[in-house]
């Protein structure tokens, strides 16, 4: 049997254990410190005799090496390795209710269990063990990484979020086919009744549906009368007239019995895929609700509770995330610069213009663009937000709503971090910062004016919709390599002088990273990434910045720029120096100089 405890006279003996998981049945091979095997490799069914095989492996190797420590790698294939996940946890915590756990339980940090990301345990073992690709190959590789590398082990989640995630992955699954379904629909009125899709953006509305499946073709449609389409439930009747016109005049290629029949099973599984998915949709919200601590992200008004099951289930713990920079970059709600090709209209696309990322889950990002349409009718923080970008941006609603988005994510981050409900009278947030703060307290002016000026904040305090002001600095003020821009007390405009050391001292390059969208890769305080000066397709690395020293450089022979915070701005927004101190000053709501207001410019 495994002991549950170990003499300090017999130190451990350390043994990779790689198992490569599969729909049936699992393989694991047994390594020693020497790269050795221990034990005979053991393939084992997914059942209970199985993991009893496993179980008493794991015994023979206890009994003839003396004590072990296990260090366990799974290869997870899909979802098949929950059911061993969950059992090898059994016997670490030395549970006795599963069939195949009857053994005393492992010392504490005697086992590590550790299951790795699909694509990095393939190119590991492509590096090691090349091109051959086999069960036991993959299970040697886990093995040997295990006992290498020495991952950290993952803790098990708790049974109900595990029942959450998987709901989640079902409803993802449910909602990925009747897209499927709505596009094959599309292709069938093409041939049926082109007309439709012109004169409709949702032709999955239950009403079209309806009508569809009364009138499968224009030919059919054509001979209905006004009457007989106003007799069905919740047709606007505005549209009848088009409806009739475009059917009596369609260039429709098929008007068959057997198109109307294809149509008409069409409609019906379209039904059948909504009726599903309404079904999960509830499903999944009572699992939500049945957790045993309370997140409060459904308490933000715009997010509902399936959009909030569905963050839960798909961010777990938001312990995983250290800022919310990351939590927006997990789910790709941010936007991405793009240059190349021509418009819908055959023109060029301009130099550089933004787009939403397609990174992310896919289901989180359907439930959260209706959240964000939701939150900018009833939200004050997101119909705020809406309306400044709306105004720089009128022709392009979608951007607006893509930054809703983001201020969701923002919401949800700083709710459930500090575990306290969203409050939508916490801060006036239809007014500009500089309207709000002489009614505003001392350093409850200073914190709230975050929210208002600037929709991409780095780090929160223990307020639930504030975050840390941006305006006092986080860390040590570098002066660039660099002349100094120009002398202090400068006067600009009504008499205003800008004090640019001072206007330094208040914001770090880290704020205006963030607040441009601009995508670096690092963890330490050097990011590089592509050029926002002089690149406009988002590629390259040749963009540098220095989050402590607050300096960038762009080390393309054909830039070469390089500055500070300053500097920056004024190079990606095509202004001078003055212009873009008085624009910081205006967007982050500093002060232009010491002693003076902070205004809007």
């Amino acid at each position: 049997m495994l002991p549950s405890s170990a003499s300090p006279a017999h130190p451990f003996r350390r043994v990779g254990v790689g198992i490569d998981t599969a729909r049936y049945g699992h393989y694991a091979v047994f390594l020693g410190d020497d790269l050795q095997p221990v034990a005979a490799e053991l393939p084992f069914a997914e059942s209970a005799a199985g993991y009893a095989q496993l179980r008493q492996r794991l015994e023979q190797i206890n009994r003839r090496h003396g004590p072990v420590q296990l260090f366990i790698r799974l290869d997870a294939a899909g979802q098949y390795a929950d059911n061993l996940l969950h059992f090898l946890h059994t016997l670490a915590d030395g549970a006795s209710t599963h069939p195949a756990a009857d053994t005393a339980r492992l010392a504490d940090g005697t086992i590590t269990i550790s299951c790795g990301d699909p694509q990095r345990n393939k190119n590991y073992r492509a590096a090691v063990y090349g091109p051959k690709k086999s069960d036991p190959v993959e299970a040697r590789a886990c093995a040997r990484y295990a006992l290498t590398e020495r991952p950290a082990s993952v803790q098990p989640m708790s049974p109900k979020l595990r029942t959450l995630r998987h709901v989640a992955g079902r409803l993802q699954a449910v909602v990925k086919h009747r897209t499927r379904l709505i596009n094959q629909f599309h292709h069938l009125l093409a041939l049926s009744f082109p007309e439709l899709a012109l004169l409709l953006q949702d032709i999955a509305a239950g009403w079209v549906l309806e009508l569809v499946h009364r009138y499968p073709t224009a030919q059919l449609l054509a001979t209905a009368t006004p009457e007989d389409l106003a007799a069905i439930p919740y047709l606007p009747h505005q549209h009848i007239d088009a409806l009739l016109a475009h059917a009596r005049a369609s260039v429709a290629s098929q008007s068959r019995a057997a198109m109307e029949e294809l149509v008409r099973d069409q409609v019906r599984q379209i039904r059948d895929g909504t009726a599903r998915q309404k079904r999960l949709e509830n499903l999944l919200v009572s699992v939500y609700e049945e957790l045993p601590a309370p997140n409060y992200i459904d308490s933000i008004t715009g997010i509902g509770p399936v959009t909030a099951a569905v963050l839960t289930a798909f961010i777990l713990d938001i312990d995983r995330f250290e800022t919310v920079n990351q939590l927006v970059a997990y789910f790709g709600i941010l936007p991405i610069e793009a240059s190349s090709g021509v418009e819908r209209d055959g023109t060029p696309r301009g130099p550089k213009r933004y787009v939403m990322s397609k990174r992310g889950n896919d289901l989180v990002r359907r439930y959260l663009w209706m959240a964000a349409l939701s939150a900018v009718q009833h939200n004050p923080a997101a119909r705020a937000l809406y309306a400044r970008v709306v105004a720089k941006n009128p022709d392009h609603k979608s951007i607006a709503v893509g930054h809703v988005m983001r201020k969701l994510l923002h919401l949800v981050f700083a709710v459930w971090k500090t575990k306290k409900p969203f409050d939508k009278q916490h801060y006036p947030w239809h007014a500009p910062a500089h309207v709000d703060q002489e009614a505003a307290a001392g350093s409850r002016r200073q914190q709230e004016a975050t929210e208002s000026s600037s929709d991409n904040l780095m780090s929160l305090n223990d307020q639930a919709a504030g975050l840390k002001n941006p305006a006092v600095p986080v860390r040590k003020e570098v002066t660039a390599a660099r002349k100094d821009h120009g002398a202090d007390g400068d006067p600009v405009g009504d008499r205003i002088s800008i004090d640019f050391a001072h206007l330094k001292r208040q914001l770090t390059m880290a704020q205006v990273v963030d607040h441009l969208g601009l995508r670096l890769r690092g963890k330490g305080p050097q990011r590089r990434g592509p050029c926002p000066i002089h690149r406009g397709d988002g590629r390259g690395k040749t963009f540098s910045v220095h989050l402590e020293q607050n300096v960038f450089h762009c080390f393309d022979a054909a830039c070469q720029k390089k500055g500070d915070v300053i500097d920056l701005w004024a190079s990606v927004n095509g202004m001078s120096l003055r212009q873009a101190a008085l624009d910081l000053v205006r967007t982050f709501n500093l002060e232009p100089a010491p002693g003076t207001e902070k205004r809007n410019g």
